[in-house]
């Protein structure tokens, strides 16, 4: 009987402390370089308790028709679990020039540590790819959902 109650006392113990154990799965990155290669402070995260506007696009320069000329598209913000994540291309002439996460997670060591690989990974993918359809950075399956969508809000705009 006794071995019986120590069994049952182990297995709910057990159980509490594993329902009990979290897991950050968030991420930041280091700052993106931009186009000209350099590393630009005002690409850095704002933190996930900011907030950001929705769907915002601005235009920096070149013509709103045939898209020939240079324009800068700002994504919409998406929430993931561990944060929004929101992307601003660069488009010439039709072609995606630059990406850059202006928002992502960030919040803490572990965010930061897979982010500063994922993001890049993440522009330089949206650069070669043209287009959305790039592969999710493993360990980073959030920030690359959320990345993909406002890659896609971004894009949307451009057309």
């Amino acid at each position: 009987m006794r071995r019986a109650i120590l069994t049952l006392l182990s297995t709910v113990a057990g159980l509490v402390l594993l329902l009990n154990f979290k897991t950050s799965a968030t991420t930041a990155v280091a700052p993106a370089v931009g186009a000209s290669g350099t590393s630009s402070a005002s690409a850095a995260p704002s933190s996930s308790s900011s907030t950001s506007s929705s769907g915002s696009s601005s235009s920096t320069s070149g013509s709103s028709g045939s898209g020939s000329g240079t324009k800068t598209l700002t994504g919409s913000s998406v929430d993931t679990r561990w944060g929004p994540v929101q992307v601003r291309i660069t488009v010439t002439n039709g072609k995606i020039t630059a990406a850059n996460a202006i928002d992502y997670p960030n919040s803490n060591g572990h965010d930061q540590e897979i982010n500063s690989t994922a993001i890049p990974t993440l522009n330089s993918e949206a650069v070669s790819a043209g287009n959305a359809q790039i592969d999710q950075v493993s360990g980073a399956t959030y920030t690359s959902e959320g990345y993909i969508a406002s890659l896609q809000s971004a894009l949307d705009q451009a057309s």
